[in-house]
């Protein structure tokens, strides 16, 4: 388990969790999806390995329509975004 830290109290390990944005679910960062707003590109990046600079949020895949609905990606990473943009890189995932 790649991210997973000691829990003090039981000597077991413990993924980190994160909240996702489309369904407000906390879960195993594993198991979510990172995306970054990137500056340079100016557009939103799904980040798989998780090691892109910058705010990102994290979301099921399955969540991804709820997320646009609700424009959520926008608010998590504080940056005025593309809906069809950020559609278009989800989008790229279930191809």
């Amino acid at each position: 388990m790649v991210g997973a830290a000691w829990s003090g109290l039981d000597s077991q390990l413990v993924e980190p969790q994160r909240t996702c944005i489309g369904c407000r679910q906390r879960g195993d960062k594993s198991g979510l999806l990172r995306l970054v707003w990137s500056a340079a590109e100016g557009a939103v990046l799904v980040d798989a390995a998780g090691r892109l600079p910058g705010r990102g949020c994290y979301l099921h895949p399955s969540c991804a329509a709820v997320a646009l609905q609700r424009r959520a990606v926008g608010r998590a990473l504080k940056v005025g975004v593309d809906p069809e943009q950020v559609a278009l890189a989800l989008a790229e995932l279930t191809v």
